[in-house]
């Protein structure tokens, strides 16, 4: 059996993942230090660690204690507006909690490094729409600039160590387990609004536009992943797809009978417009998304619903 460590696998995307891994028949170890994860998400069948990924003392014990084949790193900061406000804090755990598990894994001779990496906030503003794999690296944040580095270490162990990756560059994920009151995630956010039949505040004008991509096709692409031997090492994880902020208001408007109208709040610095190319994520991993936006948009409004009851 395949024993696999998960990083964050009390969060919303690792969460999932992990419980994707046990449903494939892997033996899943979940490393959480749940300041942001919860302990609900938790799949009974896993082994739980709760431990600090800037913790290497502590991080060398699971690895002597569980002896991973494969590593899947979702832990981070994740909070872009955090990382501005506290650029030291982002680059520590994005960084150095990265660097900590990427040596372990060399160390423990680990078959593969599965690293969770984002596309939007790596990319900048594009150049070009869909964005390729090959676009310049031009984060905007020290939460794009921190995510890029721990992927540019991981090529330097891989050419120094042989230490086989790959690198999941995420569009906008959406679906169960998504915090509704967290700072990211206007699919969760809005719904929670509605739900509460609250006011939603639109940032800007609503024009600008982001990939979505449904958490189960992400579970999907990390199996693919996991598995599969590739030339490249980097991939987008999308649909390739536009939506705009006020598309997905009024979806949700719609699957939840939402009469109130938005505010429009002053624009935030942020990408205007972005999709990732998938073309080489197809063609390589073999993977492309199944979830529609409405049906994962079902979904997730479904689940909010037991959530807020």
């Amino acid at each position: 059996m395949p024993r696999i460590i998960v990083t964050g696998g009390a969060g919303f995307i690792g969460s999932n993942v992990a419980d994707a891994y046990i449903n494939e028949g892997y033996k899943v170890a979940i490393i959480d230090n749940l300041r942001t994860g919860k302990k609900r998400n938790i799949n009974k069948k896993a082994k739980f660690y709760q431990t600090d990924i800037l913790n290497k003392k502590e991080l060398r014990e699971v690895f002597e204690d569980f002896k991973p084949h494969f590593v899947n790193h979702h832990a981070a900061n994740a909070q872009v507006r955090l990382s501005i406000e506290k650029p030291l804090f982002d680059a520590k755990n994005n960084i150095i909690g990265s660097l900590n598990l990427i040596d372990l894994s060399r160390q423990f001779k680990v078959k593969k490094f599965i690293y969770a990496n984002s596309g939007g906030a790596g990319y900048g503003e594009p150049r070009k729409i869909p964005v390729k794999e090959s676009h310049p690296i031009a984060p905007l944040s020290p939460y794009g600039a921190s995510k890029q580095v721990a992927e540019q270490y991981l090529k330097v162990y891989n050419y120094l160590y042989n230490l086989d990756w790959t690198a999941l560059r995420y569009a906008n994920i959406y679906g169960p387990r998504q915090d509704p009151h967290g700072e990211a995630g206007v699919v969760a956010i809005f719904a929670g609004s509605m739900l509460k039949n609250k006011i939603c505040k639109i940032n800007g004008n609503g024009k600008n536009t982001r990939d979505y991509v449904y958490i189960g096709d992400v579970c999907r692409a990390n199996l693919r992943a996991t598995k599969i031997k590739t030339k490249h090492h980097s991939f987008n994880i999308g649909t390739g797809v536009e939506n705009s902020t006020k598309k997905i208001f009024d979806l949700l408007k719609e699957e939840i009978g939402y009469k109130k109208k938005p505010i429009f709040s002053p624009e935030v610095p942020e990408v205007k417009r972005i999709c990732l190319d998938t073309n080489l994520t197809k063609k390589e991993l073999g993977f492309k998304p199944k979830v529609k936006l409405s049906d994962g948009i079902k979904k997730t409004v479904e689940w909010l619903k037991k959530e807020i009851a």
